[in-house]
């Protein structure tokens, strides 16, 4: 049997999608093991943001309001984390997003406990759990079990569908927050400059319109369009970032976002590994791209050999005539 704990992510009072996807991974373990598993927020607002998690079943909606806690810092979120999950969890999760990858390393480590990082699946075998993990930018995958009492694990989010309420409603239960230690408390916030955008969040995104180095400085007068007509995020590969075509937030890729939207536009863009690692799992791929030997062609649903930026203002003209049709 193994209890799962999800260490959920929110913003100003709202959950954020991806917690969605630790929630579907707990739910499998909990119902493979007989065990069973339950939501913490940590943070400023934390009572607000519960109100959405009541209907997915969890055992427990644990909840850490604190105003001091109202900008995620590190150092002083770990302690609580650390300080419920001693108290019958066997497994700690959550999504392998920014937040993840930087709070669970010191969880990890104030528990002594094993680590399996950006899982994308889960096999039980009785109490026995093996995590797969992508290995060389998603070409290759390896299997791993932690063997210590407690087992932290980020899960990808592309990998794993978005929980649904089932109805019904959790328990809600306010936790302490725990002191900071070793030092942390001479951490504190400072500022967050965030890059504000009307569009939606590119890794939450139900379509995505990425684009690569061969747009040049025409990126944004070639995509705007395009996703402004399909109400999208836009991307982009990591060639388009290093030229300058592109701010460095919105690169897809092994070493940039990971998304997996319903409807992901890849324009010009080649298709290396390091970016087939980021947008792979995306329902359905359309390419552009005047080389038909790309090998974004062999991961796309449909693809185009036509000169982009020719073929991307029909195309917004096309569909605006849909639209208004």
């Amino acid at each position: 049997m193994a209890n799962v704990l999800v260490v959920a992510e929110f913003t100003e009072g709202k959950l954020k999608k991806t917690t969605h996807s630790a929630i579907t991974f707990a739910e499998s373990v909990a119902k493979a093991t007989g065990g069973a598993f339950s939501i913490l927020l940590i943070g400023g607002g934390a009572k607000a943001a519960a109100a959405e998690l009541g209907g997915f079943g969890a055992a427990k909606v644990l909840v850490a309001d604190d105003p001091a806690l109202a900008h995620y810092v590190c150092e002083r979120f770990a302690p609580t984390v650390v300080a419920v999950a001693k108290q019958g969890f066997d497994v700690i999760v959550t999504a392998a997003g920014a937040y993840g990858k930087d709070l669970m390393p010191r969880v990890a480590a104030a528990l002594g406990a094993g680590y399996a990082t950006d899982i994308s699946s889960v096999k039980a075998e009785g109490s026995k759990l093996t995590y797969k993990r992508p290995m060389f930018a998603g070409n290759a995958y390896g299997y791993c079990e932690i063997t210590t009492a407690i087992q932290i694990v980020t899960v990808r989010q592309s990998e794993f569908a978005a929980a649904q309420p089932k109805g019904g409603s959790s328990p809600v239960e306010q936790v302490p927050v725990a002191p900071p230690t070793g030092g942390a408390d001479r951490v504190e916030f400072v500022s967050f400059d965030q890059v504000k955008s009307e569009r939606p969040e590119l890794t939450e995104a139900s379509v995505v319109v990425s684009g690569g180095r061969a747009l040049k400085e025409r990126f944004k007068e070639v995509l705007d369009p395009l996703a402004d007509a399909l109400s999208a995020a836009v991307g982009a590969s990591r060639a388009a970032c290093d030229a300058g075509y592109a701010p460095s937030d919105l690169q897809v890729g092994q070493t940039g976002k990971v998304v997996a939207p319903k409807l992901y536009f890849a324009i010009g863009i080649s298709g290396a590994i390091q970016h087939l690692a980021g947008m792979k799992s995306s329902k359905v791929i359309v390419a552009i791209n005047k080389d038909g030997e790309a090998p974004i062609f062999q991961v796309a649903d449909y693809g185009l050999v036509a000169d982009l930026f020719q073929a991307v203002p029909e195309l917004v003209t096309e569909i605006r005539k849909a639209k208004s049709a």
